[in-house]
């Protein structure tokens, strides 16, 4: 396990040096600062657990540093303030704006390292509450703070309070399924069922049964529309719906009713939709490809998720979440991002969206070695490169049986290409050699969306 990272910003050499000295012998990794300018930079090279911070110093004080760093969310440590002539208003001002406790100048040594231990077991604390929600409570809310993704969730939220039927436009693996689940959430249909149908997973010839259900020899078995009774039926990729089950669906919402697959008795229905679709409906129905009739009644309202290249702003808050998702959903190592790593990521241009980012944060948990993911292998994982493996370390998926770590392996090697091909089967099968209907229930078992 790496050392807890402490930055000291002290504009006084003695007590950096003092403060440094103590800290390494008691175990930590220290870095330190004479100034703003060189906290600034330091911050954003170590990216540390805990900084010991002065108030007074000659460029800035620790006030507005701290100020800043919180406004412009630049950092995740717990922060510790320092003064020799401080007062209780500056302290009072420090907490509100985030910082864990208040040192007094000079400052007392058994007091110094207590409050340490306390600030970073507070920080693993909180990250381990995080993990634990996260693992715990269906999160249904979409990440990111940026004003397109913030616009977007309120818009989302004032349309669930309606029953409208919704249309959402997007590229491939841009959350599109995401907004849809938030959207069911703070409806009022919340407590009922949420039922995602990837339209491209169903063959044609079967698209009737998957969908309506059918009657045989006294049996009922109920397709995907009963299954949404009373809840949100998704259907994830409506462009790709043959124009039979197009046909079939469009009478079925019109009078909220249809007819099981060998069936005589109308089955009423009580379902909101919500589909998707990645390329414009508008051009399909030019070329004959979708009912006009059925894109009218799916398209009341219509909202469009951007791509993340234009809310670059949220990759390092996605980066974070994903970690966490995977070290507590599938007990992979953590690892996190350098601030380099991050930078390099959010100029990226994600053709894949946020599913590609999703992807490359379970590859690099999966393949990598080590506690940090630097920009190298950022870089090599984006493009195909083998990920070379530190002091000559096997990746982490080779400790597993041979069942597990093949299903790792071959998880990781589809959603890459997935992610390579923008989404698109039919050049996913071609590029890896696989016939499309096995290639289908190969992405079905390792529970791999698209659209």
């Amino acid at each position: 396990m790496n050392k807890p990272i402490i930055l000291i910003v002290d504009d006084e050499a003695g007590i950096r040096q003092t403060v440094e000295e103590i800290l390494v012998d008691e175990g930590y990794e220290c870095s330190t600062a004479k100034d703003g300018q060189t906290a600034r930079e330091a911050a954003s090279q170590h990216n540390p657990d805990l900084i010991l911070l002065d108030i007074w110093m000659p460029d800035i004080d620790g006030i507005s540093l701290l100020k800043e760093w919180k406004d412009e969310g630049l950092i995740t440590a717990s922060v510790i303030m320092m003064s020799g002539h401080g007062t209780i208003e500056t302290a009072v001002e420090a907490t509100r704006l985030g910082a864990y406790d208040f040192l007094e100048k000079p400052l007392s040594l058994a007091k110094l390292l207590l409050t340490v231990e306390r600030a970073l077991d507070a920080r693993r604390l909180k990250r381990e509450n995080i993990s634990l929600r996260t693992r715990f409570a269906a999160v249904t809310e979409p990440t990111g703070k940026s004003v397109a993704i913030q616009h977007l969730k309120d818009q989302v939220k004032r349309l669930a309070q309606h029953e409208t039927n919704l249309l959402v436009t997007g590229e491939a693996g841009s959350g599109k399924e995401l907004f849809a689940r938030y959207l069911h959430s703070n409806s009022s249909r919340r407590d009922g069922p949420f039922i995602d149908v990837g339209v491209g997973l169903i063959a044609p010839e079967n698209s009737a049964l998957e969908l309506f259900g059918r009657e045989e020899g006294g049996q009922i078995h109920y397709g995907l529309l009963e299954q949404a009774h009373g809840g949100t039926l998704f259907l994830n990729g409506i462009d790709e719906m043959d124009s039979e089950a197009q046909l079939r669906l469009l009478s079925a919402l019109e009078s909220k009713s249809f007819l099981r697959v060998g069936g005589s008795t109308q089955v009423k229905t009580n379902i909101r939709v919500i589909a998707s679709s990645t390329r414009p409906l508008a051009e399909q129905i030019q070329q004959g490809n979708f009912r006009e009739e059925l894109y009218y009644l799916l398209n009341v309202v219509s909202i469009e998720v951007p791509p993340l290249r234009e809310h670059s702003e949220d990759i390092s808050e996605l980066l974070n979440f994903y970690i966490e998702h995977f070290v507590t959903r599938e007990k992979l190592p953590f690892r996190k991002f350098s601030v380099a790593a991050q930078n390099f990521l959010r100029n990226y241009p994600w053709h894949g969206n946020v599913r590609e980012l999703k992807n490359l944060v379970q590859r690099l948990l999966i393949l990598g070695t080590g506690d940090d993911i630097d920009i190298d292998e950022s870089r090599s994982a984006l493009g195909s490169i083998p990920i070379s493996t530190k002091n000559s370390q096997l990746p982490d998926f080779f400790e597993l049986p041979l069942k597990e770590a093949r299903d790792q392996f071959e998880r990781s090697y589809l959603q890459h290409h997935l992610d390579s091909n923008n989404g698109n089967i039919a050049q996913l099968a071609t590029a890896i050699g696989m016939e499309r209907t096995h290639l289908y229930r190969k992405l079905h078992s390792a529970n791999i969306k698209f659209k």
